[in-house]
């Protein structure tokens, strides 16, 4: 298996939100429609990530940042093809392209109930923040 690593484009769309929905633990909401996605792209180049087999998407990455924290969004690898150093690739990917842009800490939001998810996010490093809240509101 050879797996590519390419910045992802809205021509990923598709394969990218087939990939999300079969995903256990990733929430999606309107603001994963192709539309909001690709704004999400452009204003965040050198940041979002797919890894392929060939043609199959096998794995993404949404990263972006606002000028002073990063967060990753979406980071999902295949079932099949997990446990191969892929979400690692993907999320060091990631996190290169914020420290080349001057970001020096980055966040991710997990589940709690995601325990796959917050197993690998810990493994590689990431601290849970048990003091931290995180309050949300609708805006349309």
């Amino acid at each position: 298996m050879k797996v590519d690593y390419l910045e992802m484009t809205p021509d990923d769309y598709e394969d990218a939100i087939r990939l999300w929905r079969s995903c256990k633990g990733i929430g999606l909401s309107t603001a994963d429609e192709k539309d909001q996605i690709v704004v999400f792209l452009k204003r965040n180049p050198g940041l979002c990530f797919v890894a392929r087999d060939g043609e199959s998407l096998i794995g993404t990455v949404l990263c972006g940042h606002d000028g002073r924290r990063g967060y990753l969004y979406h980071m999902a690898v295949d079932p099949d093809y997990r446990e191969r150093g892929i979400g690692r690739a993907l999320m060091d990917k990631a996190l290169e392209g914020l420290k080349e842009n001057g970001i020096q800490k980055c966040h991710i939001f997990v589940y709690g109930e995601n325990r796959d998810g917050l197993l690998f996010w810990e493994k590689t490093g990431w601290v849970l923040r048990n003091e931290l809240t995180i309050l949300s509101q609708n805006l349309q």
